[in-house]
């Protein structure tokens, strides 16, 4: 053998050893973790599945116009960054739209120059009018519905949704008033708040609330993982950012003016924080002192997207493989030992396809890893044997 072919074989056995080192590696991964790369990870950590929102205009009258107009900015950021109708709720206490006093019939303005229409054709009011209730408040957040309400204007979560929950309208310390008619108390939010953490209907809740004294209205929660901001400390007015003189109302409150113009440069792959959120409140230009309550969040803030709530998501929640205990139930259930005396299963929900039979599916995948850890171990040997003989051949020669 020449000297000058060595460079060549120390290549060859490089790409054999590179052949097989990270099958050795991977062999090494627990399947759940395989499992759980492919489908991805939310950069997060939230834990979250899916967004909903809760958006409450609780004013009447034509000179309230500036509280619609909050509620159909954030209805349509959160549309713009994903969550789609079937995952809003939309309460409105009063439809200026359609006010006789309307210069502008069917369209609500956020702003003087009357650029953009927040009302337009693709809107979707669940609660109107009379509807907009205390009492139908708090039953959409705890589910008590009556079987008659449909599906459209129900709160449809679980343990994996992250909620955002948003009102505006007259409020003081404590309270917030519904069409100046009846009032809401922090201890009524609290408390469904609670309802729905021990039903497990959430996941993450972020309460936000424009009125005056708005940081009272969560100073009585005390359900875990609700992360609470609002634009106003207790004695102090939450005050309009400007007036349309066409209009001849205010148009807008500078707190949800601020917080819809961050949003704006936002899409629905942005790395933007709460934490960023938060830091661009400026009492100065806001008029106010807004607040923030993160103690019963568990999360650090700067590792908390704003997308976690006002964002949609598509993940997939990855279960493990099921026991062999179940498996052997579920094969007993097909028995005709078991007929008379088989106990009840539920179905297994991470099989979705209709051709497969759900009782032999977990048999097949658990016989293919059978098979496929020794075929793994042998071609790994079987390398390392051959690259051991070709070292041998050229120390020979």
């Amino acid at each position: 053998m020449h000297l000058h072919s060595f460079p060549h074989i120390c290549l060859f056995l490089l790409v054999c050893l590179a052949s097989w080192i990270p099958r050795i590696s991977t062999t090494n991964i627990p399947q759940d973790e395989q499992v759980s790369d492919f489908f991805g990870r939310h950069e997060s950590g939230s834990g979250h599945t899916n967004n909903w929102a809760v958006l409450v205009c609780a004013s009447r009258y034509w000179f309230n116009y500036r509280h619609m107009a909050n509620a159909l900015g954030m209805y349509r950021t959160v549309k713009r960054l994903g969550i789609p109708d079937s995952n809003i709720i939309l309460m409105l206490a009063d439809d200026v739209s359609c006010n006789a006093r309307n210069k502008f019939p069917g369209r609500v303005y956020a702003e003087a120059g009357r650029h953009l229409d927040l009302y337009g054709d693709n809107i979707e009011v669940d609660y109107r009018g009379y509807e907009v209730t205390v009492e139908n408040f708090i039953r959409v957040l705890t589910g008590r519905m009556d079987p008659s309400v449909p599906r459209s204007k129900r709160l449809l979560t679980d343990d994996r949704s992250n909620i955002f929950v948003y009102m505006t309208g007259h409020g003081g310390n404590e309270f917030l008033k519904f069409q100046d008619n009846e009032e809401i108390s922090a201890f009524d939010i609290a408390d469904a708040f609670e309802q729905m953490w021990q039903k497990k209907r959430y996941n993450e809740i972020l309460f936000m609330i424009d009125t005056c004294q708005a940081n009272s209205m969560y100073s009585q929660f005390y359900s875990p993982n609700i992360l609470a901001t609002g634009s106003s400390e207790i004695g102090e007015n939450s005050y309009s950012y400007e007036n349309d003189y066409d209009i001849g109302v205010s148009v807008i409150d500078s707190y949800t003016h601020y917080v819809l113009k961050l949003m704006e440069g936002i899409n629905k792959t942005s790395q933007t924080s709460m934490q960023d959120l938060f830091n661009t409140y400026d009492p100065i230009k806001i008029h106010s002192n807004p607040g923030v309550r993160s103690d019963l969040f568990k999360r650090p803030l700067d590792k908390t997207l704003i997308t976690d709530f006002f964002g949609g998501v598509a993940q997939a929640e990855v279960f493990p493989p099921e026991e062999p205990e179940i498996l052997a139930t579920l094969t007993q259930t097909d028995s005709p030992a078991s007929t008379h005396a088989s106990p009840k299963v539920e179905p297994i929900s991470h099989i979705t396809s209709p051709s497969l039979n759900a009782t032999t599916m977990p048999l097949a995948v658990s016989q293919a890893d059978e098979w496929a850890i020794p075929w793994r171990t042998f071609r790994t040997w079987t390398s390392v044997a051959v690259v051991g003989l070709l070292v041998a051949w050229v120390s020979t020669r």
